[in-house]
């Protein structure tokens, strides 16, 4: 490794679009820094680095093999699907993300979409700014069912760090917590724990924070929205191919469930045609809910200690091993 690593930071626009400082980073060697780096643009750009740092720039084999140099891939973000990390391994190459850094945000960001649809607050805003308060004749009006969250039932698929910071903004609301594990694994208090399809059915809000693998995948669908309350909510911050798109709309649309707010899709930017996109009561968000300037912050500085940590030959958090 040289005295001053080259390092490449391809998509940087998305952590710090302006607001942070990557005078860290920059302090760890010749630093090139891009905003947002195309497919076709990533070996010209990577060429003679001794480290990358992506967020959502793809990393696969076919690029990996191209860069001799090449010694560490940073993610920074939490999940690192974005690399073929087998591949780096048997080049040598150590891959590390930045877990932990949203979880207060995401959690933070479950209820503004909960409370979202449990008050209707933006749809009765545009109202009031339309008109419609200056001329009623009543005091007050409400067009929509308002909900009162105390004493409802939320279930949490997933119950790392996200899903219980959740649990406990749940409780704060006086909600009763359910969450999808046979035999409890904690002393939190005040959480029963259940299995999935007793979850689907007993819920009032679900709330979906698991790891998206081949189990997971899809664990939303016609089969499991078919044992929901017509009342309930479905909330995802977790990943977008947790929900099969097509039938949730179709759930929506039919009344099967009560409405739905979503944070992530299956496909980021969305198709047009996403049936989502015209879903009944779906509040849809552009996958933002780790983008607060306080975990972003997080996420640069714990991104710097990784760098760092691996420039001492102790490198953290990584997720794959080198033989």
């Amino acid at each position: 490794m040289n005295d001053t690593p080259k390092i490449a930071v391809l998509d940087s626009y998305t952590l710090n679009p302006g607001d942070l400082s990557w005078d860290g980073i920059e302090s760890l060697g010749n630093c090139e820094i891009y905003d947002r780096t195309s497919p076709g643009d990533v070996l010209d750009r990577s060429a003679g680095a001794e480290i990358i740092l992506t967020n959502k720039t793809v990393l696969d084999s076919s690029i990996i093999e191209q860069l001799p140099d090449l010694k560490y891939i940073g993610v920074m973000a939490t999940g690192y699907n974005v690399v073929d990390t087998e591949a780096a391994a048997g080049c040598g190459v150590i891959v590390t993300n930045v877990p932990e850094y949203a979880t207060t945000s995401v959690a933070q960001m479950v209820f503004s979409l909960l409370l979202e649809l449990s008050f209707q607050v933006g749809y009765h805003s545009e109202t009031v700014r339309g008109g419609r308060w200056a001329s009623s004749i009543d005091f007050s009006y409400h067009d929509k069912p308002l909900v009162e969250l105390d004493g409802l039932t939320m279930g949490i698929i997933g119950y790392g760090r996200i899903g219980r910071a959740t649990a406990k903004l749940a409780q704060a609301f006086g909600m009763k917590v359910l969450v999808n594990n046979k035999q409890s694994t904690t002393d939190d208090p005040g959480i029963t724990f259940t299995g999935l399809d007793e979850l689907f059915a007993e819920s009032d809000v679900v709330s979906l924070h698991c790891p998206l693998t081949p189990m997971s995948e899809e664990i939303v669908n016609t089969e499991s929205l078919g044992r929901m309350k017509k009342t309930a909510f479905l909330i995802n911050t977790g990943r977008g191919p947790l929900i099969n798109e097509h039938d949730l709309a179709e759930a929506l649309n039919n009344g099967e469930i009560a409405g739905a707010g979503v944070d992530v899709l299956s496909t980021e930017p969305p198709a047009a045609d996403n049936p989502l996109l015209t879903a009944a009561n779906c509040v849809i968000t552009p996958h933002y809910a780790w983008a607060t300037k306080a975990a972003r912050a997080r996420l640069m500085n714990t991104l710097v200690g990784n760098v760092k940590a691996f420039l001492s030959n102790e490198p953290v958090n990584t997720v794959n091993s080198i033989v």
